[in-house]
Order: C-alpha cells, then structure tokens, then sequence
C-alpha cells in the first residue's frame, strides 16, 4: 500500500503538525506503507505575509496530477488545509478519489487574533473542507466533541506522541546548558511558536521568581523581548539541545489558550518536567487528572505549584504516551475510512 500524504506544513517548518507526520512517515513500513509527500517543496512558493517562516504553494493542477502518475498512491491523506490540501482534495473529488483529513490547528481564532474575519466563515470553510472526507483525525476527545458541535462529521481519533528516547531526563553525568548555567532559579520554561495566538505575553506578564526561559521562533519575538528583558531567549532548538533544556529547568508553562493537542506537553512531561497551563482543551486532555501539572485560571499560582509536583511522575506518565500508538491509530483510521480496503477504487461524488 502507498499512502501520498499532502500537507502544507514540512521541513524545514518546525512544529506539531510536522512532528507528528514524521512520525508517521517513520513507522509506516511496521503498518504495510509506503509513503510519499506532497508538500510546499513541490510547488513554487511565496512567503505568508507577516510569517516568512510559512510559505504559501501555488498548487497547479498539472504538477498535482504528474505527481499522481508517478506515486500512483493507494490511499489519500490530507494534512492540512492550505494550498497544498485544496489542490490533493479538488484532484481527488475530481477523480472519485477517496481520501482522509486531519484537524491540527485552530485557524478559525488564530485568523480572527489577526484579522477582522468572522469564526463563522472560517468554521464554514473548513466544514466544507473536511466534509468531503472518509473521516476526518482529531487529536482528543474535547475536539471530536467540540467540532461534532460544530457540525463536523465522520471523526476519528488520532492521538499524539513523544519520542522518550530522544526526550529523557538528564543524566547524572550530563552537563546542564551553558546558557541555564548560573540563572535564578526556579527556571521556568516555555517552548514553542512565538505567535499572537500562542499568548506567550501571558506567560512573560507573570510575576515569579527566578528566570523565565523561551525556546522558539516566530513573528512575534521583537515584541515579546521588549515585554520581558528579563528573560531568557533562547531561539529554535532542537533534538538533544532541546531535551538538555526541558531537562534542566523546573517547570514548564504553557500559556496557550487554542492549542488542539501540545505535543510540547509530552515532550516536557518525558524529561521530567511538570506542567503549568490554563485548564483549556489540549491541557485539560494531556495532563488533566494525572499528578504531572497544575491546571489553574491563576497561571502564576499553577507556575508556582507545577514546582512541587513529582519529576519521576512526569516521566512515567510520558512513558505511556509512545508515538506507536498513535501510529497504529493514525494507519488503522486510514484502513478504516477505506471500509478495510487495500486499493482505493472510485467513489460517487458526494461533497466538492
């Protein structure tokens, strides 16, 4: 079986959605796949406006098509809903082409936070988006419960993972890193997108102790320093540098109020780092219940209580969060939404 998954979001993008399709891609042959991308780097492509680090496709029809001649994939999943989706869903209801969708990301209020643009429209697009689909991947039971609200139809579960191999405690031989060395503590961290919907400013406005530490990127990093000099930017980091830091620190923050999942969560949890957030969907399903964070409409009274929690906790919890799950349900979804078939053969046209 050869599964083509289309998605705007790819290398050299660092984030959820792509974590989460190497992922994928990387386990594919345990579950009877082949795997191809169909992704910005083939296609001309021009920055988005405000967010450089985001490039936008022009998805022809015929460099779509020819990609289809020479993967000839066995089953369809689109990623995202960006050029690159638009153009593998239109091929694919034009050629009776069953396929499956994936929700990752809250445009509608992340639109909304930077433009005068309706929820409604924005809800209604991506209705019809995914309406097209076999079955459409939601990370956690508050969204499937959510969108199904929303009208949302056919969906499916698709948890998330985190690599505890890569992401693991310190050593007692490990070196902390040069740049935590000689800090106030307690550190308190926060890693991910330096975005407006990601409410970092939530996070920097807090009054605590020690040292606040930001790992990542984005447009919104000029501004941010200028709200905290205080704290500690640190730009991208990944792999080991990355695991080092979430080792080294005392807590982890997470300020976001639209996040669908958090596989930082997971990530933060398998080095040992409890977790501070607002109790939101995405929180509320990763350590909600579990003693491995602190959920509080106080941010600052979570920050400082996450302190207490166990580090040996937060690791065990990781430990059962492995991405082989998540794979086996990302691959059993895309059997199933086929009716168990291994071919894809044609369909009647139900949604455009």
């Amino acid at each position: 079986m050869k599964l083509l998954i289309a998605s705007d979001a790819w290398h050299p993008q660092i984030n959820g959605v792509v974590r989460s399709l190497e992922q994928m891609v990387r386990r594919a042959p345990a579950h009877g796949f082949e795997t191809a991308l169909l992704s910005v780097a083939d296609f001309r492509s021009l920055p988005l406006p405000g967010y450089p680090e985001i490039r936008l496709a022009y998805a022809g029809r015929e460099r779509v098509a020819a990609r289809w001649t020479a993967e000839r994939p066995s089953h369809v999943h689109i990623a995202t809903e960006g050029p690159v989706g638009l153009a593998a869903r239109r091929h694919c209801l034009a050629h009776d082409l069953p396929f499956t969708t994936s929700y990752h990301t809250r445009f509608p209020e992340y639109l909304a936070a930077r433009a005068p643009v309706p929820e409604a429209w924005s809800y209604a697009y991506l209705r019809r988006f995914h309406g097209a689909a076999r079955g459409t991947m939601v990370s956690t039971a508050s969204l499937q419960a959510e969108l199904s609200g929303r009208g949302f139809t056919r969906l499916m579960r698709w948890t998330r993972g985190v690599d505890t191999d890569r992401f693991r405690p310190a050593a007692p031989e490990d070196a902390p890193p040069a740049e935590l060395t000689g800090l106030p503590r307690p550190l308190f961290l926060y890693v991910g997108r330096l975005a407006v919907e990601k409410n970092v400013a939530a996070f920097l406005g807090l009054d605590l102790p020690g040292t606040k530490v930001v790992v990542g990127d984005g447009p919104d990093r000029a501004r941010l320093q200028g709200l905290a000099p205080g704290a500690r930017f640190l730009g991208t980091r990944t792999g080991a540098d990355l695991s080092a830091i979430y080792a080294a620190c005392d807590a982890f923050v997470f300020p976001s109020l639209t996040d669908t999942f958090g596989i930082v969560l997971l990530e933060a949890l398998a080095c040992g780092l409890p977790v501070a957030a607002f109790p939101v969907p995405g929180p509320n399903d990763v350590v909600g219940g579990a003693r491995v964070g602190v959920l509080d409409r106080d941010l600052r009274a979570a920050a400082l209580a996450a302190l207490d929690l166990s580090r040996a906790e937060c690791r065990q919890e990781a430990l059962r969060c492995g991405w082989d799950v998540s794979a086996g349900q990302f691959f059993g979804n895309i059997i199933a939404a086929h009716g168990g078939e291994r071919e894809t053969p044609p369909r009647n046209r139900n949604a455009a």
